[in-house]
């Protein structure tokens, strides 16, 4: 049966049909040459603690990482953004782009031996569109049809270019219906911590929140001969330099999502480990300073802009990340084939900011100071967050902005100080995921200015932005859909409701012994079935 393979390659902006041999084994990637071992166990080390395991309510590679090994999707990506076939052996997505039909495999069970159907799948999806963080990935379904055990059909109310990137594994995990459709709230119930049941490469064996994760090799899995390896452990720990002496040591093969460069220039240098970037294309992680811009001073763009210009992306980058991180200037990362170079920039210039500053009726005052500020920071990551905090402090201090830096204890103190919208300014780490669509409308929809980290917190409202982005999450056609995007990187840039100051360097760190390290654009964050050791 032939499939609509949607490529978002750079080289292919464009819809491409490709037919598909039902059953085709799909992951000979990058190392299936290498001779694969069967058996071991891996162990990855993670600071990222998830609260639970069920990706069907919860965003973030916190709960990606296990999420994505018990739950099946219905499809995977590799690393050009080309559609694989996962649960659904092959699938079609309709001309006029308002239906999708997965065609599901026959053999595919879940952990406790409950077949897979289309009726799982319906549930799944609907459950998705009703508690999942990101509002937009699938708000155009209507419902899904069922018209066999095998065949599942998403009706959707308009074209929805992102919805075959939305059945990816960490955005669209395939839940049993006959554990989550008990009526028990999804984001409360129990098993999305204990006794957990997927249909993905590993079963869950144990979860202590904070501590670790054990996975086992599920002997049913519905992809011949995967996965390689007979167990997963996950150790979790805050601490980098654990994590770093615990990969030296052997004690931990692979780690992901590293970022600091001192933890990386170290490992770099070991002969025993292997390092990649490769891997985070899809999850397209931006370190930006967003602005309150309901609040004074920060609701004027020419104070935005003052501060914009006063801010050393390169001395950020090189000085205080190493050089790993490379500067960002638009809210698409340029890995998106939605990314243009034509945005407006702000090159470092303290004497035209306070120039700015000025004609914006902020004279510098006789103690040399215009007005206070506060900063905030996702906490976890210094050299991302904090560091970048201080810097800012000093630096605007320079144009006679005082800036108090504010500590959070927590990652959910500083989530709820602001979604409540209280911060003047603050620094995070925003994810694209993929398509514009799902992660980064949900920053600047005027519709979604609400109470809930991640959203538009920084009360931007433009209606010809919202114009934009409703116009281009209904457009199948990537080329046109590009000319939109423009269009809108254009305005938000000038507009200037975040500063975007880096590209997260993220970095999956392995001993040599790891074959197959994840490097499909969802990297780590995708079922680990090919992995095996050497």
């Amino acid at each position: 049966m032939s499939t609509l393979n949607l490529s978002l390659s750079r080289r292919a902006l464009a819809v491409a049909a490709a037919a598909f041999v039902a059953g085709t084994s799909l992951l000979s990637l990058p190392a299936s040459a290498q001779a694969v071992k069967e058996g071991g166990t891996l162990v990855i080390g993670t600071g990222q603690a998830p609260r639970h395991l069920n990706g069907a309510v919860q965003s973030g590679i916190a709960t990606a990482l296990p999420s994505t090994q018990i739950f099946a999707s219905p499809l995977r990506f590799d690393d050009k953004w080309n559609a694989q076939p996962y649960l659904a052996e092959t699938w079609k997505l309709s001309e006029d782009g308002k239906s999708l039909t997965l065609n599901l495999r026959k053999n595919a069970v879940f952990h406790d031996g409950q077949p897979v159907t289309s009726a799982d799948v319906a549930f799944s999806i609907m459950a998705i569109k009703a508690n999942h963080p990101f509002s937009t990935m699938l708000a155009p379904v209507e419902k899904v049809d069922t018209p066999d055990a095998h065949t599942a059909v998403i009706r959707m109310s308009t074209p929805h270019p992102a919805i075959v990137l939305a059945m990816s594994p960490a955005l669209c995990p395939i839940l049993p219906k006959h554990i989550y459709g008990d009526g028990t709230d999804l984001k409360n119930h129990p098993r999305n911590s204990q006794n957990v049941v997927g249909s993905g490469p590993f079963k869950l064996t144990e979860f202590k929140p904070g501590q670790r994760i054990v996975l086992e090799k599920f002997d049913k899995f519905f992809l011949p001969g995967k996965p390689h390896l007979d167990k997963l452990i996950m150790t979790i720990t805050p601490d980098s330099q654990t994590l770093v002496l615990g990969v030296e040591r052997g004690d931990i093969q692979l780690v992901p999502y590293v970022s600091n460069a001192v933890d990386l220039k170290r490992m770099k240098a070991n002969p025993n480990l292997q390092i990649t970037d490769k891997g985070y294309e899809g999850i397209g992680s931006i370190n930006w300073l967003a602005f309150n811009t309901a609040k004074k001073p920060l609701n004027d763009v020419n104070v935005r802009k003052a501060i914009a210009t006063a801010i050393d992306k390169n001395f950020i980058t090189k000085a205080l990340m190493g050089g790993f991180a490379t500067p960002a200037d638009g809210p698409i990362v340029p890995s998106s084939p939605f990314a243009v170079p034509d945005v407006v920039k702000y090159p470092l210039d303290l004497k035209k900011s306070a120039e700015m500053l000025d004609a914006a009726g902020y004279k510098m005052g006789d103690g040399g100071e215009r007005f206070k500020l506060t900063i905030d920071y996702l906490p976890g990551s210094d050299e991302q967050q904090k560091n970048v905090a201080e810097y800012l402090r000093s630096q605007l201090k320079k144009v006679g902005i005082a800036v108090e830096v504010r500590a959070s204890a927590d990652f959910p103190a500083w989530a709820k100080r602001i979604a409540s919208h209280d911060f003047d300014m603050t620094m995070d780490n925003v994810f694209n995921w993929g398509d514009p669509v799902i992660g980064v409308h949900r920053t600047y929809l005027s519709t979604n200015i609400k109470p809930i980290i991640w959203t538009n917190t920084q009360s931007y409202s433009n209606p010809k932005v919202d114009q934009l982005l409703n116009d281009a999450g209904s457009i199948i056609d990537p080329v046109k859909r590009k000319a939109y995007y423009a269009a809108f990187e254009k305005i938000v840039t000038d507009e200037v409701p975040i500063v975007y100051i880096n590209l997260t360097p993220y970095h999956t760190v392995a001993n040599k012994k790891v074959g197959n390290v994840p490097q499909s654009i969802w990297g780590p964050a995708s079922p680990l079935d090919d992995v095996f050791l050497k």
